[in-house]
């Protein structure tokens, strides 16, 4: 089975609510734990086109605003599950999440 880290940022009003659709979609278990993720601050940069409509900031303008990083994991299987969820709950038209595969070595 292979597991994926998963990486998206989110305002910090939606912070609680994204982080409960990962979990609820079965993202952030290990072993024994449930709810595994880390969050920190960081500036999000965007430019939102003429035909854009942004959940923050004005099409044509660039803009910057705080948001939190999102770090957490999911088994394969689950990411689609995993990415309709956090689509749901996230307040931006064009959500930014990556899967990215995890190297994980086989015990000696």
């Amino acid at each position: 089975m292979a597991r994926l880290k998963i990486e998206t940022s989110v305002p910090e009003s939606h912070l609680a609510q994204v982080l409960d659709a990962l979990h609820t979609a079965g993202a952030g278990r290990t072993g024994a734990y449930e709810r595994c993720a880390s969050t920190w601050p960081i500036t999000g940069h965007w430019l939102p086109t003429s035909a854009a409509r942004p959940y923050d900031g004005t099409p044509g303008q660039a803009h910057q605003a705080p948001e939190y990083r999102i770090d957490t994991f999911c088994e394969e299987e689950q990411a689609p599950a995993v990415l309709r969820a956090v689509r749901e709950a996230h307040p931006y038209e064009e959500v930014v999440i990556n899967f990215l595969p995890l190297y994980e070595p086989t015990a000696v």
